[in-house]
């Protein structure tokens, strides 16, 4: 076994082993099980406590029978191109970073993808359904409003555009804690427009940031269309990050009385 090849599997192990929810004495100070759990994480922080006080928070259980059909709902109007993205470790997700990406037309204001990260499996649920992954696409407006567009996927074919990252993901699982970090890694020119399939059906819901601080009042839409990427693809999303945050989704939230829309029949 090769020296480089050698040095890639210590560093990894000893992320593994200094701690289970801070991997590599990460500043992230909230977990996915145990004493950091989502259970915990309102206690954690004087700026979590929305995360247990919130009556707003994300996920949920979509039940389609409960959703309530709305003929102002329009087709999401991503506008989206190639963009100059980075790959970044937040230790409790991977995620790509754009400066300038596109926008997302949501009740005829603009917002601006900032970033995208996954969750594995995901966080939303439909019908109690749970899927293998799910996308969450991060947009902010000029006035400091979220909204979240979310893609749910099963294991089947392969995901394209996951395909123009694979190298990323690898060379970020190589550089194990440094990459923990926070440190980013340029990946280049990546085409945005293969996100945007699906954008016609889709549910709606107010809800929350599913991470401390769990800031609420984010416009949710998700997907009707499940998507597919294999579970090697799958993997290779898990692979840089440790301990409990390969697991990282938080347990769905009550409603609260809350009303999901979808915009198709």
């Amino acid at each position: 076994m090769g020296t480089a090849k050698k040095s890639a599997i210590f560093v990894a192990l000893l992320c593994t082993h200094i701690l289970v929810n801070h991997a590599c004495d990460s500043d992230v100070i909230f977990g996915y099980s145990g004493s950091t759990g989502p259970e915990h994480w309102g206690s954690l922080s004087p700026n979590f406590t929305t995360c247990s006080k919130g009556t707003y928070q994300s996920p949920i259980n979509i039940l389609k029978d409960d959703a309530v059909y709305n003929p102002k709902l329009e087709p999401l109007e991503m506008d989206y191109t190639a963009a100059n993205t980075s790959i970044v470790d937040n230790v409790f997700n991977i995620a790509l970073r754009y400066d300038t990406a596109g926008t997302v037309k949501v009740d005829g204001k603009k917002y601006k993808l900032r970033q995208l990260h996954w969750h594995s499996p995901s966080e939303h649920t439909i019908n109690g359904q749970r899927f293998a992954v799910e996308l969450h696409m991060v947009h902010h407006s000029d006035d400091g409003n979220i909204t979240v567009i979310a893609v749910l996927y099963r294991h089947g074919k392969p995901d394209p555009f996951l395909f123009q990252i694979k190298d990323k993901l690898a060379a970020l699982y190589l550089e194990g804690c440094k990459a923990e970090k926070g440190e980013p890694l340029p990946v280049g020119l990546v085409d945005m427009r293969e996100l945007k399939k699906g954008a016609d059906r889709y549910f709606r819901y107010v809800g929350s940031l599913t991470a401390p601080p769990c800031t609420e009042n984010v416009i949710w839409n998700i997907f009707g269309e499940i998507r597919e990427m294999t579970k090697e693809q799958a993997a290779a999303l898990r692979a840089p990050l440790h301990g409990s945050y390969r697991h990282n989704r938080r347990p769905t939230q009550p409603l609260n009385g809350r009303t999901v829309q979808l915009n198709y029949m």
